[in-house]
């Protein structure tokens, strides 16, 4: 069983417990998630199975789109509602303020890491270390808001549409707004509804899984390998089949296109001959020659 499968993870679970629960349900131990998020959070979670967890660390690259809701006027230790109060504000800034400082944080930000997050500094979770009331100096991380859409406003909460790069993290945003307005904010509500190509419409809870592998239908929801990536199709020639197990380069000689020829030499999916995905193989202008990225051949 090799593939990615979509998954809706809901509030009370950790990235984590959904990885437990799929291992226990598809009877595998080979599961990796491609991003986390937090217990109260929900949304998508796309899961690599089998081989495919050589996917995580690419899927995890991927852009992220999430609808939160932003409570102004609230600062918290966790910068969302499961933390303690911290101050408590009641002159909330006008719309037309609030909005202003919105468009500020669209584009490239330093952003500092919550003392409640997952981060190993010293062999430890910052998690770990803020419940023993500790607070140590982090460095910021350079983030990317491509966009910021506003669904709701009122006096006191802000939903919003927020696009964003990897190692986001929504609740430092809401936090990091509150403290541009001057009035504090936190996290109120976090959805993931996208993960790169993956969207929250497409995405399957727990109990759904169970019911697919229960009825022998996992394969209805499990996307292969190959057709998670979007790059041009090429098959090895029968000579160069050899080189292709071992993990060699090869050259375009020793390939052929399926489809359209690939003008740009870049990044290609490689197949056997008979049609088995073998992984990603990247051209090398200088070497003239393609050159493995990752392999996903099971051994037999």
């Amino acid at each position: 069983m090799n593939g990615v499968i979509n998954i809706y993870k809901e509030k009370g679970f950790t990235s984590f417990d959904v990885i437990a629960k799929l291992r226990g349900i598809l009877k595998m131990r080979k599961i990796g998630h491609t991003g986390t998020l937090d217990p109260d959070a929900e949304g998508v979670l796309p899961v690599c199975i089998g081989t495919a967890t050589g996917l995580c660390s690419m899927l995890m690259e991927k852009e992220k789109v999430y609808e939160t809701v932003l409570l102004l006027g609230t600062t918290t230790d966790t910068q969302d509602l499961t933390g303690k109060k911290l101050h408590i504000c009641e002159m909330i800034p006008k719309q037309e303020k609030v909005l202003s400082v919105l468009e500020q944080f669209i584009g490239t930000y330093e952003q500092i890491p919550p003392m409640y997050s997952a981060i190993k500094v010293g062999g430890k979770k910052l998690y770990e270390l803020a419940r023993e009331g500790k607070e140590i100096e982090r460095t910021p991380r350079k983030v990317n808001i491509q966009n910021i859409e506003i669904i709701q406003i009122s006096e006191k909460e802000v939903s919003m549409r927020v696009v964003c790069s990897k190692g986001t993290y929504i609740r430092t945003l809401c936090h990091d707004i509150g403290q541009k307005l001057g009035c504090g904010g936190c996290m109120k509500q976090l959805v993931r509804i996208k993960s790169g190509t993956f969207s929250i419409e497409q995405s399957y809870k727990l109990k759904e899984v169970e019911d697919f592998y229960r009825q022998g239908k996992i394969e209805e929801i499990l996307i292969p390998v190959d057709q998670i990536l979007s790059y041009p199709s090429y098959i090895v020639l029968e000579v160069a089949k050899k080189k292709l197990l071992n993990g060699n380069p090869l050259i375009k000689e020793e390939i052929r296109v399926v489809g359209k020829e690939d003008e740009k030499f870049g990044r290609i999916r490689m197949y056997l001959s008979d049609r088995e995905f073998a992984g990603i193989y990247e051209w090398n202008p200088e070497k003239e020659r393609y050159y493995p990225v990752k392999m996903f051949l099971e051994q037999k």
